[in-house]
Parts: C-alpha cells; sequence; structure tokens
C-alpha cells in the first residue's frame, strides 16, 4: 500500500531539505509540520504544504497527523532528557490517536543498547521506544556519523583554508560514513515498500574508515593535502562552543559537554560502534549508499562556507 500523505517533522533544517525532495520524486505528498508558518518560503519548497505544529504540545502533535498515512521524523538533540520523553510521547500520541500506519525515524546518531549517562543519547531511547510501542509499523534508522558534518562550519574552513581535516576520533577509530541524501533515500524506501519488515536498522556507507583514510579521499577531491588530526572530545567542544558562543569554556552539561560525552564514549569502545555492515542493507531497501569519495567529489572545497547555513537558518 503506498503511502501518500507524510507528516515530515524536521522539514527545515539540512536534513529534512533531502527528505522532502526524496518523498516528492516518489510522488509522496510530504505536509512539513512548522512552528514557524514561513520557514520554508525562500526555499525550493515554498510550495510543500504545511501545518502548525509544536513538537512538545501533544494536542498540536496529534491535530498536525490527522489524515495521515506516515510520518517521518527528523528530531533536535535535546540534553534534557525528560524532555525527549515528552517528544517522544507527543508523537507516539499523534500516530495512534490517528492510526497511522508507518512511521520512519532518523536518529541522527548511534544509538547504544543501554544507556551511556548522556541525556541526549539516552532521550534517544526514550523516543525510540515510544514509537515502538504506539502501534504504527516503525522504521528506526540510526545513522553512524553524516559525511555532511564535513561541510559544516565547525569543519569545512580547516580543511579548505589549512588542509587540516579536525575530528574527534582517535587515529584508529573506524566509521562508516553517510550522507544525508542516503539517509533520507532509506526513510522513502521504507515508506513506499510493504515488503520490508519494520525495525531498527544501522545505517552506514559502503566503507569503514579511518581519519587519515578520509583526508585521503578529501586530498583526491580537493586536488590538495589534506591532513587529518585528532581532536580529543574536551578539545572538539572547546572548539564548537567557541564557535557559536564566543567562549572556549565548556559548563557542565551544556550541549557543548554532552557532544563531548557522545565521542568519548566512541573512542573508548573496544570495538568501533561507528562501523555499519551494509551488505544486507542494501539488498533489503534497494539503497547503494553513496561513497565517501564520490560525495566528496561532489562538494566545493575551495570554498570555506557552509553550503547548507542558509537553509538551517530558513528555519529559525
Amino acid at each position: 500500500m503506498m503511502m501518500r500523505k507524510i507528516l515530515v517533522l524536521g522539514a527545515t533544517g539540512d536534513q529534512g531539505h533531502p527528505l522532502l525532495r526524496r518523498l516528492i520524486d516518489a510522488g509522496m505528498r510530504p505536509v512539513a509540520a512548522l512552528r514557524n508558518k514561513d520557514a520554508l518560503a525562500s526555499t525550493e519548497f515554498a510550495d510543500v504544504e504545511t501545518v502548525a505544529a509544536d513538537l512538545y504540545d501533544e494536542q498540536s502533535m496529534i491535530a498536525a497527523a490527522a489524515g495521515m498515512d506516515g510520518i517521518a521524523a527528523h528530531l533536535p538533540f535535546v540534553f534534557d532528557r525528560d524532555l525527549a520523553k515528552q517528544l517522544g510521547k507527543n508523537i507516539a500520541s499523534a500516530a495512534r490517536e490517528n492510526s497511522v500506519k508507518k512511521i520512519t525515524f532518523n536518529t541522527s546518531c548511534y544509538v547504544a543498547e543501554h544507556d551511556i549517562d548522556n541525556p541526549a543519547h539516552d532521550g534517544r531511547r526514550d523516543i525510540e521506544q515510544a514509537i515502538m510501542e504506539c502501534g504504527s509499523q516503525y522504521f528506526i534508522f540510526e545513522p553512524k556519523v553524516f559525511m555532511d558534518n564535513m561541510i559544516r562550519s565547525w569543519s569545512k574552513p580547516s580543511i579548505a583554508n589549512k588542509g587540516i581535516f579536525a575530528y574527534p576520533a582517535r587515529p584508529d577509530l573506524k566509521i562508516s560514513w553517510i550522507c544525508l541524501d542516503d539517509v533520507a533515500a532509506f526513510m522513502v524506501a521504507a515508506l513506499q515498500r510493504d515488503d520490508i519488515p519494520g525495525g531498527r536498522y544501522a545505517i552506514g556507507g559502503p566503507e569503514a574508515l579511518t581519519g587519515e583514510e578520509v583526508a585521503q579521499r578529501l586530498s583526491k577531491a580537493a586536488g590538495k593535502e589534506i591532513a587529518f588530526k585528532s581532536l580529543s572530545p574536551d578539545e572538539f567542544a572547546s572548539a564548537m562552543s567557541l564557535l557559536v558562543t564566543g567562549s572556549a569554556e565548556v559548563k557542565p552539561f551544556s550541549i557543548y559537554d554532552g557532544m563531548a560525552s557522545f565521542y568519548r564514549f566512541y573512542n573508548t569502545q573496544p570495538v568501533s560502534p561507528l562501523i555499519a555492515e551494509m551488505e544486507e542493507m542494501e539488498a533489503r531497501f534497494g539503497v547503494s549508499p553513496t561513497s565517501l569519495a564520490d560525495w566528496a567529489a561532489r562538494q566545493d572545497w575551495s570554498d570555506p562556507t557552509d553550503p547548507a547555513l542558509a537553509i538551517r537558518m530558513a528555519g529559525v
């Protein structure tokens, strides 16, 4: 049974736009759930149908999901577990009260089988649990790490201007990097097809790479030498805080402290949790993930600016 009308949560961000494009190209009808009704007005998706919704208001979410065949969700990281639980509860209520047939959820990160004492991560587990118990068929996609992180304002200027790919990964940590368009492709395949069983699915790119191997591929794409610099999670958090707030101080329980916690966990595991085995996934979903080399070749490494900045700001 073809999913027709899909409520899109997180439609305005750089993760949401590839999903809107994929849904439209697949012949579906995305409906963007927005707090700011004009958030898509200056984008290529100005004609996409919208509905007023507040993720943190249960009745608002129930009303927004009326008449929807499916829900496709990208959600903000919330460094307050109670708020994350509320997000999950509201989405589950919206699906249950409207008999929504399918839910796809992009967790935007690796999610362990247990709490790791990081409220954003552990809150993701609560959201997953609410979705799994709501009665709709669910597809929870857990991408490892986004290739698109490399072209964001915290990473791209260093690559373009200094020839340094700096990332909070220990030198031998292997990562199955995946691009945002491929995440959207998996979500749409799940909504389109009835022969794929629901469940939790880890997704990544076609190869697991160390930082040095990433730098080699970036060097070829950029036509110049790119070196990998392994940052500690604390160095990464401090740099992020400086970029956004103007202060390198990382305050306890801040978003930057939480980000450091994610990478501290990744870097201390005996086996990298950021590796995805994709052969079976490709066969099941009919999606062949893009290699980092091919993705990198499509980027402009001479320009230090973040190409998705305008997209993110449009949703503010």
